[in-house]
């Protein structure tokens, strides 16, 4: 169960390898955390990043999981939750695709989506029934600033962060009194493998940095986590933007 502060004793991890859960896990263990499920594709990354966190004290285990299988989602994260109750859902899986590459390769665009919205809708739905069927628990899911309006050079992932980001608000309205909690992370960009050679944007911000303000958000049982904070002010502004306007702005 959670602490009256809001930290998990237990934890699942929807993206095992995601540098942004890591460093979420890396501080909640040392906070709180003790039982952790990481869940991944299969593979060596997957498996170190369990044998690391183990080192901080935790039970960690693996568990194969894929985004782009939903049909197998209800299976192979009901044998996680049947283990015993997850106090904590991280959704933190997603790729950034190449903006340019795939406008000439639709199916590339097509795969960008169904990861980022379509399985994380699954997941989300299916972790949400079992939260609520134990009586608790947080779902955490990672968006970003680029779902609130989408830009020339990042559409096709930003479109996808956006549909993810209303439905998680619409998933935590429809939960709100169960017991369940839903709260939606909205980083800036974030220095990691993922963004590695693409030219930084004002405000870029690190795992660590929003690692702490999902701390905080649990803390305080916040809807919405913007990182870094600043960030809620400039996108406000951005959004009202006139489209003719926002078309010449250098983003």
């Amino acid at each position: 169960m959670k602490d009256a502060f809001g930290i998990p004793q237990s934890l699942l991890v929807l993206g095992g390898t995601s540098e942004i859960a890591l460093a979420t896990t890396r501080r909640l263990i040392a906070r709180r955390t003790r039982t952790v499920w990481l869940a991944g594709r299969p593979s060596p990354t997957l498996e170190r990043s369990a044998a690391d966190l183990r080192t901080l004290g935790a039970d960690v285990r693996t568990v194969a999981f894929d985004a782009l299988d939903p049909e197998s989602h209800e299976t192979v994260l009901g044998k996680v939750f049947a283990e015993g109750d997850i106090d904590m859902v991280l959704l933190a899986f997603g790729v950034l695709g190449d903006q340019a590459r795939d406008e000439r390769a639709p199916l590339n665009a097509v795969r960008v989506a169904q990861t980022n919205y379509t399985g994380a809708v699954s997941a989300s739905l299916v972790s949400a029934s079992a939260l609520q069927s134990q009586g608790h628990g947080s779902l955490v899911v990672l968006s970003s600033v680029a779902g609130e309006r989408a830009r020339r050079a990042n559409f096709i992932y930003g479109s996808s962060k956006a549909g993810l980001d209303a439905f998680c608000q619409g998933l935590g309205d429809a939960l709100h009194g169960t017991g369940v909690h839903v709260m939606v992370v909205r980083p800036g960009f974030v220095r990691s493998k993922m963004t590695a050679g693409l030219e930084e944007t004002p405000l870029a911000t690190t795992p660590e940095a929003v690692a702490t303000a999902i701390e905080l958000g649990l803390r305080r049982r916040s809807e919405t986590v913007w990182v870094p904070g600043a960030l809620r002010v400039v996108m406000s502004a951005l959004r009202h933007v006139p489209r003719a306007a926002f078309r010449r702005l250098p983003i």
